[in-house]
């Protein structure tokens, strides 16, 4: 027994362990919804402490950016199809977060379900394993089946334990994000034919030899590859203009689906930009980033005001994590060390505390049946302890420092700011405005929920209730402050949450050799741009990737491309100018 549990096998047991504890829950004859409850508790936490063995296992330092721990399952041999299971820093740490939340998402659970607590949980923990699936994948087929198969589990978690508009939330979420995944399927299906297409025939999905193949291509296939993959993984963060079905799917979704959904979900789709897009698509990547620049300030903007104007306050968090991600995507597309960094705090640091308010806000919807602010008020005298929570989680939401948002942002927007021959100052600017817009929306909704008057919705159907037009001091009914079961779902989250805040070099130092590693090709591309001073609107008609053999023929085959370079900073920067050796390192300091 012990010989099975090795680093190898790490990882397909946290896939199969609620794969299958799913499964068994339908087969065994567990009774009672405490029962379910404790054996699905039970079972995230055996997989978290599986997740807490592979982080043991990882070699943080010495290991460069290459896949540890792998694994591999034969599937269909003749077309080169497995279950390839791998992982880097990346996304061991984004295995962790989704491990990290699932047993708190399922103890902050316990109340909210009132029946059908089976299925409930056996959704639950297989939309588990299909998280874990993406993160730990390494073959493109066994990605895109774990990252197709969450819509299942999800889209029940919805329709059926959902609010009033429940079924069409449900619907509209499925058809967008499987609409954009079949797109983005397509263009996988495409650079697999162009690798057996080179390679006599000799299929392969794994996700190294497709990178390689994509750099390969002339850059207008790599542009039709890129909008492939935004079609499914944009949809999926989700960027603007696509981000309409999220807000919709935040409000209806039972509090467990909204923290997954804002936790882990979003994440599946900035990870495959990241695993995919940039590696895959360099010249198209660069072409392009500039106006994904544009729909991310955009998106972190736009989506912010509409918050500003919200009086439900699940609606609100659930357009804030529009405006969030945005900074995410920002970061990424900047191209450099430093944002690139900053964006994956982003995902982990987003995921900790937006889950943590809307479990929040899920607290007090049990209680009040009712999440506008108009009809509630002055909480922090009532129920003091989630006063305190909800004022925590908020404040690094808003990006305070010392706690964990501020990292993300502070590193997202410098790495913009840097990104001279990329993005540069005309995107940092006006995406530090969200961050200003962000603080002013939080607060306000704290300033009119926490604190102020006291004012508590009579009836347990407040939400029915017209909003009264002032506040008072009128008597309210007596009301239960947070338990100890929720205080234990929140506890951790804080905690995770100041840790980050305080020690962000915990993660930051480890993520350095596979950001180099997928953002090197695309960095080649801008060198080579600056070395011959070609503009980014013309850079794909007149430049083809000529550090990769291209199948394409040339005129001159004797001319040689120039030696790249590597500059952190504008090639236009003063010959006096302290040149920037590493961006980590400047983070550090």
């Amino acid at each position: 027994m012990l010989n099975l549990l090795n680093e190898n096998t790490l990882l397909p047991l946290m896939v199969f362990l609620p794969l299958l504890g799913g499964l068994a829950m339908l087969l065994l004859p567990i009774r009672g919804a405490g029962s379910v409850r404790a054996y699905a508790l039970l079972n995230t936490v055996l997989t978290f402490a599986a997740a807490l063995g592979a982080t043991a296992a990882f070699r943080w330092t010495g290991a460069g950016a290459t896949m540890q721990m792998s694994s591999r399952i034969t599937w269909i041999e003749p077309f080169g199809l497995s279950f390839s299971f791998g992982v880097d820093a990346i996304s061991l740490w984004l295995v962790l977060l989704t491990t990290f939340l699932m047993p708190l998402v399922v103890l902050g659970s316990f109340s909210a379900v009132k029946d059908r607590h089976r299925e409930f949980y056996v959704w639950l923990l297989v939309l588990e394993a299909a998280m874990i699936g993406t993160f730990v994948a390494t073959d493109v087929i066994f990605f895109y089946i774990c990252f197709e198969f969450t819509l299942i589990p999800l889209y029940f978690l919805i329709g059926v334990f959902g609010s009033t508009q429940r079924l069409k939330a449900a619907r509209v979420f499925f058809l967008y994000t499987f609409t954009g995944s079949m797109l983005t399927f397509t263009g996988v299906l495409y650079v697999a034919w162009w690798f057996a297409s080179g390679n006599d025939g000799v299929w392969s999905f794994l996700i190294p030899d497709l990178v390689d193949a994509a750099q390969q291509m002339d850059p207008s296939a790599q542009m039709c590859v890129l909008l492939a993959l935004l079609a499914g993984f944009a949809v999926k963060v989700p960027l603007f203009p696509l981000h309409t079905w999220l807000p919709l799917a935040h409000t209806e979704a039972p509090t467990a689906g909204s923290v997954i959904l804002a936790g882990v979900l979003l994440k599946l789709g900035t990870y495959g930009l990241l695993r995919f897009a940039l590696p895959m698509c360099p010249a198209a990547v660069v072409e392009a980033a500039p106006a994904i620049g544009v729909l991310a300030v955009i998106g972190i903007l736009y989506t912010a005001l509409i918050c500003w104007v919200q009086q439900d306050i699940k609606k609100l968090i659930a357009y804030s994590s529009v405006s969030h991600l945005g900074f995410c995507v920002l970061g990424m597309f900047s191209l450099n060390a430093l944002g690139v960094g900053g964006s994956v705090m982003y995902m982990i640091n987003h995921g900790l505390s937006t889950g943590a308010l809307f479990l929040c806000v899920g607290m007090i919807y049990e209680r009040f049946h009712t999440r506008q602010m108009k009809q509630m008020g002055g909480l922090a005298r009532v129920m003091p302890r989630w006063a305190f929570f909800m004022v925590f989680f908020c404040l690094s939401s808003v990006g305070l420092p010392g706690l964990n948002g501020f990292v993300g942002e502070f590193l997202t927007l410098l790495g913009t700011f840097q990104s001279q021959d990329v993005l540069g100052i005309g995107y940092a600017v006006p995406a530090g405005f969200g961050m200003i817009f962000a603080a002013i929306y939080l607060l306000y909704m704290v300033g009119r929920v926490v604190f102020g008057p006291v004012c508590i919705p009579r009836d347990p159907a407040g939400h029915e209730r017209p909003a009264p037009e002032s506040k008072s001091d009128l008597p309210a009914p007596q009301v239960k402050d947070l338990n100890l079961r929720e205080v234990a779902t929140l506890v951790p989250l804080a905690v995770a949450c100041l840790w980050l805040g305080l020690a962000p070099n915990t993660v930051l130092s480890t993520l350095k050799d596979p950001i180099e590693t997928l953002t090197a090709a695309p960095r080649r591309e801008v060198a080579k741009r600056n070395a011959n001073g070609i503009p980014l609107q013309t850079m794909t008609s007149r430049v083809r990737p000529t550090e990769v053999t291209s199948r394409a023929s040339t005129n001159d085959p004797t001319e040689q491309p120039p030696e790249p370079v590597y500059p952190f900073v504008s090639h236009r920067r003063a010959d006096n100018a302290p040149e920037i050796r590493d961006a980590f390192t400047l983070a550090n300091q």
